[in-house]
Order: structure tokens, then sequence, then C-alpha cells
């Protein structure tokens, strides 16, 4: 039996706001093709993969940021957005792996617990294959992965008639100083690490790359298609 397709789409560095309007265009294409999902060779949605551009603050369904505190960012030179993914306040930036699969989970044949957890399971994994054997996912509240007391990343997503959006951030070389100006994910007293600072040197996105695609296929138990990022 083959596994299903996901298409990849590798967008570069781009801003945050440009990431969410391809979303939601695949996500309408998705909601609005009529062909049974069942169907062999259908593919199972799109990986949207990019670096941020600039510093962006965002707020899920749970809030996470009140007007004053929208300012005082806004000061800081970033931009601020609410979105419709779960969870509280988190930052996005460059230095940064950000993944938004827009997925049939029906076709995947997984749910909405499992497919967070199999995000969760692809972060770990990408750990493990950058030699970090003591990342960890770890119950709600503090849904994402962990090194120790510390988040590397982070997972918020939304679904709808069985579509996923929205997805992971994983620190890679990100200047973790933004996070200083929240609460991120609203959990007091815990912290933020990266990549670079896990590992001791420089590691970027482009490097780490080809393990996250990897780690994806391995746990998502699919195929990936390279196609050209859409005009």
């Amino acid at each position: 039996m083959s596994l299903p397709a996901v298409r990849l789409l590798w967008l570069g560095r781009v801003h945050y706001s440009e990431l969410l309007e391809l979303q939601e265009h695949w996500l309408r294409q998705l909601q609005a093709d009529p062909r049974p999902r069942t169907l062999s060779g259908t593919k199972a949605g799109v990986l949207l993969v990019c670096e941020p551009a600039g510093p962006v603050y965002t707020g899920g369904l749970r809030g996470g940021l009140t007007p004053e505190e929208t300012m005082r960012l806004r000061a800081l030179g970033a931009e601020v957005r609410a979105t419709g993914r779960g969870g509280l306040a988190t930052f996005h930036g460059p230095g940064q792996l950000l993944c938004h699969p827009v997925l049939d989970l029906r076709l995947l044949g997984l749910r909405l617990r499992t497919h967070v957890a199999a995000l969760e399971a692809c972060a770990v994994r990408l750990c493990e294959l950058r030699g970090l054997r003591g990342a960890r996912a770890r119950p709600p509240p503090y849904t994402g992965v962990w090194l120790g007391e510390r988040k590397i990343c982070a997972i918020g997503v939304r679904c709808g008639r069985h579509i996923t959006s929205h997805g992971l951030a994983l620190n890679c070389s990100t200047d973790l100083t933004w996070f200083e100006h929240i609460v991120p994910c609203g959990l007091v007293g815990t912290g933020v690490t990266s990549l670079s600072e896990a590992l001791q040197r420089l590691v970027t996105v482009d490097e780490v790359m080809p393990s996250f695609l990897v780690a994806f296929k391995e746990t998502f138990k699919c195929t990936l298609i390279s196609e050209d990022r859409p005009s």
C-alpha cells in the first residue's frame, strides 16, 4: 500500500502575513475540493515551511495579549497578529523554522489529538537527528517539545472539517530575547531555548531543513512532493 503524498512548499524567508495568505489559499482549496478524498493518489494536503522575515507576536484562540501589551510590543518594532490557532501568545522571527501543514487528516488516518502528537514526535525526532537526545513532549498545558524546563518547539493548530492549519515553530538560531517581552504560551516560570543554544554553535534553518523533512516523513508516514512556490 502506497503512502499518502503531501505537497512540500519551501517558502524561504517570508513575512508572516504572506505565510497566512498562502495558508488560507490552500485551506479554501482543500475544503472546496469535491473529489472523494479516499481516492488513491489524492494528495493529503500541503506542507508550508518558511523562516519568518521579521519579528511577530501572535495570539491564539485563548487570547494572550491585551491592547496595552499589543501597543508595547509594536513599539519594539514587532508585528502583532491575532490568529485562529489554539493556545496563547508566542513569538515568531528570523532563525525559526515555521511549519504549517494544511492537511486532510482523514487521508492520513489521523485525528486532531494524534496530529498534535505527530507534530511533537516530529520535533523530538529532529532534535535526535541533530544529536539532542533529551528532547521530549509534555502533556497539556505544556504542549510542545522541551529540553529540560525550556521549550524549544511551540505547537498550536486549528482544525475545521478535518482540515488542519498552523503547526509548529522550532527555534534554530532565534534571538531568544524577544520572548522576554511576553509569557510564552501563558506558562509562567518556564523558559525557551534553541538548537543553537543547546548545541553551543550556530544552527541555521537551512541546515536543519533536511533533518526536518526526514522527521516529518517518518512521523506522518507520508511522502513529500516538492513543488514550486505559486506566483
